[in-house]
């Protein structure tokens, strides 16, 4: 199931870095977080969809991206948006 409209808009306001900020690695990586939390969710029902498994374990690969990506270019935005989104860091 796709995400609103509305609470995208949500998270982008939450994460950007300035007005009309999209695609930032931040807004990326949180809305991959919202994804990938509730993909768990269902995964916890549904414990033999392995499509969705895998679709899972890709999206967390590209949340790993990202993060070592910004980690490379700027630690204190890696460990800050990590903490924001609930991630150790």
């Amino acid at each position: 199931m796709p995400l609103s409209t509305s609470a995208k808009q949500d998270i982008i306001r939450q994460f950007q870095t300035q007005a009309g900020d999209t695609g930032s690695p931040e807004v990326q990586v949180a809305l991959l977080t919202h994804r990938i939390e509730k993909l768990t969710e269902h995964l916890k029902l549904h414990a033999h969809d392995n499509h969705s498994r895998r679709g899972l374990l890709s999206m967390i690969a590209k949340r790993r991206r990202l993060l070592n990506f910004l980690e490379k270019v700027d630690k204190l935005r890696s460990s800050t948006i990590a903490k924001k989104v609930g991630l150790k860091d």
